[in-house]
């Protein structure tokens, strides 16, 4: 085998300097953005308890999402002045303004849900919410695929699916917890879809990523991918063996299907800091590139 190690065995790259509020970012962000969609949805099919739940979680993730990017950044100011140019091509910039319309008209939804006044307005932010909950659920696999990091650089094209339906999952997850039984059947089909579709898009992203995949099944990382699919798996199957029938039953599921899906947002962050502190996950394939690049 080639020599990977790089001088005096020091990584390449540093990692990332994000404090721990920014994995739980990630999951807030990503149940805040699919419970606006499942919301309007839930709405314009006629399911009212389902839309009313679904609005008010996506408002409180709406509210704790930029709590947490501004407990990391350190000072207020910072993340305000993210928003003093919109500028396309950062990743950053474009989620910062996704994150404050979301919240925003999340917030203001559910505001004027709760005191039934100012309806249209009302109506107006629902949609709001739910075309910018989309983005929101994804922007943070693109913001972290846009580093250096090698297991997140090199998973770009997989990684918003995961977290996509991850969030999805989430969402789903978090209304069979406070919905009924009988008014909770989509939250119902779209946590078990959610998980469903999240573990197709992680195996193929592992596959893919071959010998760049190992950093998601060891140290911290693997324990928290270890704990997710167990959480997620035991989740889904309570929701489709009881969740229907047992109210205890579909909290149960939904609460450690959410458990599972914070424990996926957990297990990319490590992840990432393990690949960046082994140099061999940037040297070797950038060795792997190069004939490619040579002969091009």
């Amino acid at each position: 085998m080639t020599e990977t190690r790089s001088y005096y065995g020091r990584p390449v790259i540093k990692e990332p300097v994000w404090q721990p509020e920014i994995p739980w970012y990630f999951f807030t962000g990503g149940l805040a953005g699919a419970s606006g969609v499942l919301s309007l949805v839930a709405r314009l099919r006629g399911n009212e308890p389902l839309a009313r739940r679904s609005l008010y979680i996506g408002a409180a993730a709406d509210v704790v999402s930029p709590a947490l990017l501004i407990s990391d950044l350190g000072r207020p100011e910072r993340f305000l002045n993210m928003f003093r140019v919109f500028k396309v091509t950062s990743p950053m910039s474009v989620g910062s303004w996704i994150l404050g319309v979301s919240s925003g008209a999340s917030v203001s939804a559910a505001l004027l849900e709760a005191t039934g006044r100012l309806k249209p307005v009302k109506y107006l932010a629902e949609l709001v919410s739910a075309l910018s909950g989309g983005p929101l659920s994804v922007y943070t696999a693109t913001l972290v695929s846009d580093t250096a990091v090698p297991v997140w650089h090199e998973a770009r094209h997989e990684l918003p699916f995961v977290f996509g339906s991850s969030a999805l999952a989430s969402a789903g997850a978090a209304a069979c917890t406070l919905v009924a039984p009988k008014d909770a059947g989509p939250a119902r089909r779209l946590a078990i879809g959610g998980v469903v579709a999240e573990g197709i898009f992680t195996q193929v992203m592992e596959r893919r990523l071959g010998m760049l995949a190992d950093p998601y099944r060891e140290d911290e990382a693997g324990k928290y991918s270890k704990l997710a699919k167990t959480c997620a798996a035991g989740g889904a199957a309570l929701l489709v063996l009881r969740g229907k029938r047992s109210r205890l039953a579909a909290v149960a599921g939904g609460t450690l299907l959410l458990a599972g899906e914070a424990a996926l947002r957990w297990s990319v962050f490590k992840a990432g800091f393990q690949s960046a502190r082994d140099p061999k996950y940037t040297v070797i394939p950038q060795r792997e590139r190069a004939p490619t690049q040579n002969g091009a």
